[in-house]
């Protein structure tokens, strides 16, 4: 069972957004903002190879916006990044048996789609043709009947695209059938958006989960932060105490799909009962769990 971090496309978003009530002179010490207070965001994806299997984890932004709305979003890169990064490891689309989503929001779910280049040229695919797209229920059902305050982040026409593709899984449980689930379950959180769908991978010597946006980055260890994007503050973090409460003496690896510079880290309490990130690495390729 091996561990690869691959990158997607990267964003620029507000920093005030981005970490919710903090003020900017505390936040701005973990996230350089730019000129407009933007701070980079990477889309980091996670490839679990698993025998002759291959799960990619989320697949970022990807490139298909038009280009007033990756100005408006701060999409970075044209091309489709993370196709890109998964042929630097020898991985091609069609090799990709199941893709698991968190959530649907645009950021995680949109490297589904080809680039814009591609989709004006009539382009109408999914990316990865033989994949089977894992979703939750509850975050499938949101994005079937978004809120007014989230609607904008789904991508119209998506889901539908996923449902005729005739490979759509909506997790009931905590499992996925084809897998042993001492290996691979599922944790789920609803701060962020109902039904957010943690993935946690357990090998002979390490557990990884993919925090998703519960938590982005190393910067939101710290249990009071939260983003703006969040539904509830105060749930988010209760959620991630739960999961230190089993993560940090278990020792599980915390992949973050957001953070500008670090993969993955674990968690610990520092001399003044924090939590805080340890063992960071700042990119993962073919690690053993």
């Amino acid at each position: 069972m091996r561990v690869s971090s691959v990158l997607g496309n990267s964003q620029l978003l507000d920093g005030g957004a981005m970490f919710g009530n903090a003020p900017r002179p505390l936040w701005e010490r973990w996230a350089k903002p730019d000129a407009v207070g933007r701070i980079g965001l990477a889309c980091r994806c996670m490839l679990l190879e698993w025998g002759g299997t291959k799960l990619l984890c989320e697949t970022g932004i990807g490139a298909y916006m038009e280009p007033a709305l990756a100005e408006r979003y701060g999409l970075v890169e044209s091309d489709h990044r993370l196709l890109a990064n998964l042929q630097a490891l020898g991985v091609k689309p069609e090799e990709i048996d199941y893709v698991i989503l968190s959530h649907l929001h645009f950021d995680h779910a949109g490297g589904l789609l080809p680039a814009y280049a591609d989709i004006i040229q009539g382009r109408d695919d999914l990316v990865f043709p033989r994949a089977k797209i894992v979703v939750g229920r509850e975050a499938w059902n949101r994005a079937q009947k978004p809120h007014p305050r989230d609607r904008a982040s789904f991508i119209p026409g998506l889901s539908e695209k996923i449902e005729k593709s005739g490979r759509l899984i909506v997790v009931e449980g905590d499992s996925l059938p084809d897998f042993p689930r001492e290996q691979l379950f599922f944790r789920f959180s609803h701060g962020h958006t109902p039904g957010h769908m943690h993935t946690v991978v357990r090998g002979a010597k390490d557990t990884m989960i993919f925090a998703g946006d519960l938590i982005p980055g190393k910067a939101w260890v710290h249990l009071p932060i939260t983003m703006g994007y969040d539904r509830f503050a105060e749930q988010v973090i209760d959620e991630k105490q739960e999961l230190y409460d089993v993560a940090v003496p278990e020792h599980w690896n915390i992949f973050y799909t957001h953070d500008w510079d670090v993969a993955a880290s674990q968690v610990t309490k520092d001399s003044k009962d924090r939590y805080v990130p340890t063992q960071e690495q700042r990119t993962l390729v073919h690690y053993t769990l």
